[in-house]
């Protein structure tokens, strides 16, 4: 009677704490042969808690007087399925050693993790116990196979899988054509598109999805019109695709065109717009959004962040925090927000926001400290900087790159080549942001012949030289009285310089009176920035000091009425 009364109620209720009050129910009352039905049912609930529940599920699998295969294999089921894939690997192998027999299932969601995670041995080892398990004719578990095997970019054996399966279906086929599609291999993946017997419309998203990733958009659109039903998926392949070929009219097109939209649409159009500096379409398309989640305010800070308007990413994260509103941040929220602080060099606003951290459940993590050692070195905190570089489990490019910069900028420049030193030993391969800090550690002490090593030794690691390294190399030899050197090095660079970099020139020729450099300088400055008269300022000083009292009259004379703005800005409010 009340094994049948906990049953009716495992079937009705669908929470947590429901769980708990049967879960008592079957204990107190000796009926622990119930456990593995509650564990079966109260898995298939849908809860939005599904960690809470993964939890307990695990707590009562452990606690099983006479643990089965069949408990453990609907808990490796489930997190499979909820995308705890490194645990459901984990409690697969813990069930292996108990020496339980697995089900199917279990084995298929150990192999789907596995694939998930790129953890080619754990899934080659599962893939012997199919064979010594019986399994091996099992569909499910030969599409688990293909899937893992595709996934991890092993065609050939997953050619063979394919093969030998007894039953194919329109599943086994998409994930061999996935395979395909991911190594980049499109005619082969062309070929074997076109002789699957019954396409779905994952089938055409693949295809579609190959030649977007590819840059082929003449023939993703070919198929796309050819393609008997679409799905969201479909449309937003379509627009990511002409995003990353650099063609936002057409991507805008498609987005117009879309009969319904999801968030992955909006959220990839507003990132299209940030890719090409578009920032008030961006702002245009999230104000039209009926429903803003964390990820659409996410998608919009990143974009402020990334198009140099941190301001604007402060006031729209303040504004998610309302309670009007009150979207709680994550660790990608506060990664854009700490980019914001360090652009601004306000150390305040973090501050703020760092308090609230433990009210938003946020921990401080790699990628976290990472962002806040570039905030820290570029407000000057180069202690508290060296303080989180040195609690980071691990070290990156990014760490030391962001580490390497703070010092160069502070003026510790034995620091940053201890620290580029000691990133080269860890075989950590140094990227064009690690040249900017170092070649600027160079700069901040005068050293031209370092930093001309360094300058040239950026092809050894297959780096060209960006426009801000030229001007760092110009600002260093101009700084040392090099002033012919550093024109010949504007003149003969593979890209047109800014005006940046013959800023950079007109500085050193006022610092050491170069009249003549300097009328060049200025003409290419007021060319390529002709709002901007601080440079003819600069000239001016030039002529007054060489007494050339005639030319700098003339020139103060022309710069009377327009707007007068000295190029150059201070990262850190004082």
């Amino acid at each position: 009677m009340i094994a049948t009364k906990l049953i009716t109620l495992v079937k009705k209720y669908s929470s947590v704490k429901h769980a708990k009050q049967i879960h008592a129910h079957i204990l107190t009352n000796g009926l622990t042969h119930l456990q593995p039905l509650l564990i079966h049912h109260m898995l298939l609930w849908d809860v939005t808690n599904y960690r809470t529940m993964a939890h307990y599920a695990y707590l009562m699998l452990h606690h099983l007087r006479n643990p089965d295969s069949f408990s453990w294999g609907c808990v490796i089921r489930f997190l499979s399925q909820k995308g705890l894939f490194t645990e459901a690997v984990s409690l697969y192998v813990e069930m292996h050693r108990m020496s339980l027999c697995p089900t199917s299932h279990a084995i298929s969601s150990a192999l789907k993790s596995c694939a998930r995670v790129q953890d080619m041995l754990g899934g080659v080892s599962i893939h012997g116990q199919v064979h010594v398990f019986g399994f091996n004719t099992c569909v499910y578990t030969q599409t688990s196979l293909l899937d893992l095997y595709s996934r991890m970019g092993d065609m050939g054996t997953a050619g063979k899988v394919f093969d030998e399966m007894t039953e194919k279906n329109v599943v086994s086929w998409n994930s061999l054509l996935f395979g395909y599609v991911k190594i980049g291999n499109l005619d082969e993946a062309r070929g074997f598109f076109d002789e699957i017997p019954e396409k779905d419309v994952i089938s055409w998203n693949s295809m579609i999805s190959g030649y977007a990733k590819a840059g082929n958009m003449d023939q993703a659109c070919i198929l796309f019109r050819q393609m008997p039903e679409r799905n969201l998926a479909s449309w937003n392949a379509m627009i990511a695709g002409f995003i990353d070929c650099g063609s936002i009219a057409f991507a805008r097109e498609f987005f117009d065109a879309m009969p319904r939209r999801n968030r992955v649409s909006w959220i990839t159009m507003i990132a299209g717009y940030s890719k090409c500096g578009d920032v008030d379409s961006a702002r245009k398309l999230f104000d039209q959004m009926d429903h803003k989640d964390l990820l659409t305010y996410n998608a919009m800070i990143a974009c402020y962040a990334q198009n140099s308007k941190p301001k604007e990413a402060l006031e729209l994260f303040n504004d998610m925090l309302k309670p009007d509103i009150c979207v709680h941040p994550d660790e990608v929220t506060l990664t854009s927000v700490i980019s914001s602080c360090s652009q601004l060099g306000v150390l305040e606003h973090w501050c703020r926001i760092e308090s609230r951290m433990n009210d938003f459940g946020i921990v401080l993590d790699d990628n976290l400290a990472t962002a806040l050692i570039d905030l820290y070195a570029k407000c000057g905190s180069i202690d508290k900087a060296y303080e989180l570089f040195h609690s980071l489990r691990k070290r990156d490019v990014v760490a030391y790159s962001a580490m390497i910069y703070g010092c160069g900028v502070n003026g510790r420049a034995s620091d940053a080549i201890k620290l580029f030193e000691q990133m080269l030993a860890e075989c950590i391969v140094p990227n064009l942001v690690t040249y900017t800090g170092l070649l600027t550690a160079y700069n901040h002490a005068g050293l031209v012949e370092k930093g001309y090593q360094c300058f040239n030794s950026m092809k050894d690691n297959g780096l060209v030289a960006s426009v801000d390294h030229y001007g760092i190399m110009v600002d260093l030899l101009g700084r040392a009285g090099n002033l012919d050197e550093a024109y010949k090095l504007v003149i003969n660079m593979p890209v047109q310089p800014n005006a940046g970099v013959w800023g950079a020139l007109l500085l050193a020729c006022r610092l050491h009176n170069n009249v003549e450099l300097g009328e060049i300088a200025v003409q290419h400055c007021i060319k390529l920035e002709s709002d901007t008269t601080g440079y003819c300022s600069l000239l001016s000083s030039i002529y007054a000091t060489v007494g050339k009292w005639d030319d700098a009259k003339k020139l103060r004379m022309e710069m009377e009425g327009k707007k007068f703005r000295i190029p150059g800005c201070s990262w850190t409010s004082i």
